[in-house]
């Protein structure tokens, strides 16, 4: 076959998706090189650990802790538990709680914070709330205790809780472990 292709003849004994021998062959694909990179998108294969708990149930189970540590911490009891333990612990300053405090329990946090009582064992691990209840003997007043895990020690937190004219409420008494300073 005979070619004109600018300007010059050529000649060819193969046509265009013809083979030598007569047969047909499918026409080349124009297609952009392989890289040795996977496409964008694509992800490695996914493991299959049956050792370690889904990921669905692992979310699941750490959305419903969340969700239980935001409504405790709604409650004035949790709230005050956990500033005390901060400020007992040595990890926030007594001055923190003065607007949280009345006179009297003031008084008894700036007796009491000087020596950390709460302060976390060698082993570095912090103090923390393990569970808080209340009793409340009148309206607006709430007698709480809670029981704080500092390493391996588990002891007794003890405050009285007011419903202030601010509709505020304010710690008045304080006791660690049945000791009041």
């Amino acid at each position: 076959m005979n070619r004109t292709t600018g300007g010059r003849t050529t000649t060819s004994s193969r046509t265009a998706g013809t083979r030598p021998g007569g047969g047909r062959t499918a026409p080349r694909a124009t297609t952009a090189p392989r890289t040795t990179r996977p496409a964008a998108g694509t992800a490695p294969p996914r493991r299959t650990d049956t050792r370690r708990p889904h990921p669905a149930t692992a979310t699941a189970t750490a959305a419903a802790a969340a969700s239980r540590r935001r409504e405790r911490e709604r409650l004035p009891r949790y709230w005050f538990a956990e500033r005390l333990l901060l400020t007992l612990s040595g990890q926030r300053p007594v001055h923190w709680m003065l607007g949280h405090t009345l006179g009297p329990a003031y008084d008894q946090l700036a007796a009491l914070a000087p020596y950390a009582p709460l302060r976390p064992a060698p082993p570095g691990r912090s103090p923390a709330v393990r569970h808080c209840d209340e009793f409340r003997p009148s309206p607006g007043v709430i007698e709480a205790f809670a029981r704080i895990a500092a390493g391996d020690r588990l002891l007794a937190l003890a405050f009285r809780l007011e419903h202030c004219t601010d509709q505020r409420w304010r710690c008045s008494a304080v006791e660690l472990d049945g000791t009041r300073r």
